[in-house]
Order: structure tokens, then sequence, then C-alpha cells
């Protein structure tokens, strides 16, 4: 065995499997509350459109406490990234070349992901395909995740500087930041105006509020690199967590804040566009449970099938959150064909939850060949392909990939994947080196 072979079975004995199962048991949450919030709606045994299930079902939104999994997602990527950018840091390396890397290889599925998506969609607007058009912007709306997630990992720097200089101030500092933008988007007038605070703030355009698109983000990150330091730990903080969690959000509500903390359909009050201090309850209920858990979560993983679960779910991670929305348009068909009640109504008639039961399963009946279809191809393209170093470059890659995949969350499927494609497969293009270095 050579010494990197060596090098990485050392590593792989030695990795933290509790990162892996938290992010691993995210991304469940979200596939199966994606599918769960899509409602079918048939007329005479065939799909005409689709609901939100917020839409229908206002009590829906106490369900998004804990469906809304962003914040634990960040959380745990940047306590998993704090030692590798801390030492890239002492070491005078660029940071930029690692996101260029990173920002690669979340382009590289994504284009796979269009180009097919665009099939699709020439294909309905030539045949006039029906299902296509009920779930066009439903096919593209995930995207928005891998966008956020690339603009805060692109801080990551400066993130680990707050905390190696502040620590645990940091997180305070970017919580004062988000109240005070909260606050100035409200246009507070009087010490009364607190207590309608959250109707005030969302009752207005963004603005300024935008700020808090990276303030409020930040936060979960701040807080990853901190609980990797070590700076708090333990169930009892836990725990703590979880009552201030709680007590934040029943606050926020209680001041008109909107009780979902996802946006069921566009336009409405909104804690997501621009993020509130509202979302940021869910973020300290989040993380008091991966410290209250901890213990027994990591227990359980000393079994070796739930720990072989756990790495199976990681290595599936990107195509199964890509592709678990495409999967929608087969159980659509497949639901149409078979007669079952996909369309059950809505919460409170007689049948709803079966129906949903039949809608989640004809997902997962369908989402497994797809996601065998997706690694196979994944498996057979060339893996290790290097990044650009050129900074110009990465700039302008990084530019071509998010104005991508907006253009894809915009305009949905059709006409969106395919102009959006262009940008993702330009990025895709330009963040990796030319020509490619020679494998020894």
């Amino acid at each position: 065995m050579s010494q990197r072979q060596g090098n990485a079975t050392a590593h792989q004995a030695v990795r933290d499997r509790y990162p892996d199962a938290l992010r691993a048991g995210a991304l469940l949450v979200v596939v199966f509350g994606h599918w769960i919030a899509t409602l079918p709606r048939l007329q005479d045994g065939q799909m005409v459109a689709t609901d939100h299930l917020l839409v229908v079902w206002t009590g829906a939104g106490v369900l998004t406490w804990v469906l809304q999994v962003v914040p634990l997602f960040v959380f745990v990527s940047a306590a998993v990234s704090a030692d590798g950018a801390l030492r890239r840091l002492e070491e005078g390396h660029r940071q930029l070349h690692w996101w260029a890397g990173r920002a690669l290889g979340l382009a590289r599925p994504t284009v796979t992901y269009l180009a097919v998506l665009m099939a699709f969609a020439i294909v309905a607007a030539y045949t006039g395909g029906r299902l296509l058009g009920p779930l066009n912007h439903s096919l593209t709306i995930h995207l928005w995740f891998l966008m956020m997630l690339l603009g805060i990992q692109a801080l990551l720097p400066l993130s680990v500087w707050a905390d190696r200089r502040w620590g645990l101030k940091a997180v305070v500092g970017l919580l004062a930041i988000a109240a005070v933008v909260d606050l100035l988007r409200a246009r507070i007038a009087s010490p009364g105006d607190l207590l309608e605070l959250g109707a005030l703030v969302t009752s207005r355009d963004g603005g300024i509020g935008w700020v808090n698109a990276a303030a409020v983000w930040l936060l979960p990150q701040q807080l990853g690199i901190a609980w990797k330091r070590g700076r708090f730990a333990g169930p009892r903080v836990g725990i703590g967590l979880l009552l201030l969690g709680l007590l934040w959000l029943a606050g926020t509500v209680a001041t008109g804040y909107p009780v979902a903390m996802v946006d069921g359909e566009f336009g409405s009050p909104s804690n997501l566009l621009p993020p509130t201090l509202a979302l940021v309850g869910v973020m300290w209920i989040q993380v008091g449970a991966v410290l209250t858990f901890e213990g027994p979560v990591r227990r359980l993983l000393e079994r070796r099938r739930v720990d072989r679960l756990v790495a199976i779910l990681g290595a599936l991670g990107m195509p199964l959150y890509l592709w678990h929305k495409f999967a929608e348009l087969p159980a659509a068909w497949l639901g149409e064909r078979l007669g079952v009640p996909i369309d059950a109504g809505v919460p409170g008639e007689v049948g709803f939850w079966f129906g949903r039961l039949w809608w989640i399963a004809l997902c997962i009946i369908v989402v497994a060949p797809v996601m065998v279809a997706v690694v196979t191809f994944e498996m057979r393209r060339k893996r290790d392909v290097a990044h650009a170093t050129v900074t110009p470059v990465i700039v302008v890659g990084g530019a071509v990939l998010i104005g991508g995949i907006v253009i894809s969350l915009v305009l949905g499927a059709l006409p969106g994947a395919i102009f959006g494609l262009v940008g993702v497969a330009a990025a895709s293009y330009l963040l990796r080196a030319h020509p490619q270095p020679q494998r020894a």
C-alpha cells in the first residue's frame, strides 16, 4: 500500500460520522418535505395543476419549524470545513481556489440535471405535454439552496477569521446586524411599533432587508465554526438553545412574523425572501437539537448498519437533492395511469393524508431508477477534474454559475432550463483548469 493510500485509509478510519448523519437526516427531511408540500390537482383523472400545502393549510406553517433545515445544513457544513479553512489561512493558500473546487463540484451535476430537464421541456413544448406545465417551477425552485450555499461558503474565511478574533461575540454581532436590519426595514416610529415588528417588516418590500440574506445565513455558519472550536457543547447548552428557539419563535410570531419558515407562494409575507429574525429561531432549535441528542446519535452510529446507511446517504446527497423534484413528473404520470388518489383534496377532508402517502410512495418508487441512472452516469464521467486557479476566471465562472441558477429559478423548467443550462455549462468550463494537469 502506498503512503497516499495509507493516509486515505487512516482519514476514513477517523472520519466523524456525526456531521455526516446530521446532513443525511437534513437531506431526507428536505426530500420528504418537498414531496409532502406538492399537492397534485386532478380533473377527469388528469393532473391540471398543483397546490402548495402552505397555501391550502395555514396551520402547516408550524411544520416548517422542523422541515426548514437549511440552517442545520449550513451549521454542519461550516463545522466540517472549519479546520480546512483555518489551515489554508495559516498556510497562506488562496481560499478562492478552494471555493472554485466547490463551485465546480456543484456545477457539473447541475449541468446534467438542467440538460435532462431541457430535453423534457423541449419535447413537452412540441408534444403538448400536460405534466410539465403544473410542475414547471417546482422542478427548479430547489436550486436556490445551491446559490445560497455558494455565496455563504465564499465568506467562510471571513467567518473563520471572525471566530479567531472575537469568538462567540461574532455570533452576537451578526445577530445585532440582523435585528437592526429588520428594525430599519420596519421603519419603527415609536416603542409601541415593536409589538407589531413582524407585521411591519413583512408588509414592506425587501429593500434593506436583503442585507439579512448574508447576516442571517452567516449566523449558522458562524455557530458551526464556534461549535467545531469547542466554544459551546453539551446537552445542557442544547436544551437551553431549544427553549430559546421556542420562545424566540413564539415571540416573533406574536409580533406578526409569518408562522411558516418556507414560502408557499411568491408575493405573500415571507420569512425567507429576504430572511428575517424569525428564521433565527429555527436555527436555535436545530443547533440545540444537535447538542442535546449528540450522545445518543453517536452511540447509534456505532452500529455498523447505521454507519453504512449514513455513508450511502452521504454519497447520494447531491444527486438525490438535485433529482428528487424531477421524480414528481413520472410519479404524477404513474398516479394518473393507476388511478390512485394523489389528489386527496385539502387537509380536513377524508383521505387527505392517505392521499399524501400514495403520492410519497409513488415518488419513492420512481426516484429509485432515476438515482440508479444518475449515479451510473456520474460514476462513468471523469471524477478528478482540476479547478481553475486564475482569479478573474474564477470570479467570472462563479458569477455565470449563479446567474444560470437564478435564470432557472425565475423561469422554471421551460424556458429556464434552456437558458440556465447555458450559464451553468459555461461556468463548468470556466471553473476547470485548462489544460488539465497530467495524472501520474
